[in-house]
């Protein structure tokens, strides 16, 4: 490994085997391309030269890749195997949100606005992940500015799209809450009138 690499390698990561970078695996990265909506729009030659930009490492069976409340300045991209996402409640244990497969992608928000990762995920299955550092981020959009630009719409289109499900989720919630607080009402009225 050199020392650029191991000098912007995530504390978190240290756990997991590394592999290098993605170049050496550019097979494997575009065949991501179908099964990964960050690189869905991208052609076989875009993700190229994106891999040189893009580290992997190997995670076996019940290993810790993102820690739920550590530092987040990085993104991943399931290549190959499955993880499990969970969220870490304070008493009662944690609940598994998700399992994910190729092509997922998580800590995007964490690698933008390095804030701490909201959730733990653990490798169910022996998986390889690409990961791409804030740092990292930047060089692509230094050295390579049109697909500096391309990655970062395509983050924004992502994210765009979560901040709907879950604006529509909210509102779901919120209807369902007053539809059920209306109903209680009457028989509170009802019963206040004995």
């Amino acid at each position: 490994m050199d020392a650029e690499s191991q000098n912007d390698r995530p504390r978190s990561l240290e756990r997991l085997e590394y592999l290098g970078d993605a170049t050496r695996y550019s097979r494997q990265v575009q065949a991501l391309i179908p099964r990964c909506a960050l690189l869905a729009n991208f052609s076989p030659e875009e993700a190229q030269a994106l891999a040189k930009f893009i580290d992997l490492y190997r995670a076996e069976p019940g290993a810790e890749i993102l820690g739920q409340g550590e530092g987040g300045d990085f993104m991943l991209i399931v290549v190959e195997g499955r993880v499990e996402t969970c969220e870490h409640e304070d008493l009662s244990g944690s609940q598994v949100v998700a399992e994910l497969g190729s092509g997922a992608i998580l800590g995007e928000i964490a690698m933008i606005d390095g804030e701490p990762f909201r959730i733990t995920c653990v490798a169910v299955e022996r998986t390889v992940v690409a990961v791409l550092h804030r740092e990292r981020l930047a060089r692509v959009i230094l050295e390579q500015p049109l697909l500096g630009a391309k990655l970062l719409m395509e983050l924004v289109t992502i994210l765009s799209a979560r901040l709907r499900v879950a604006r529509a989720r909210l509102l779901g919630l919120l209807e369902a809450r007053s539809v059920q607080s209306q109903g209680a009402r009457p028989e509170i009225a009802a019963d206040s009138s004995l």
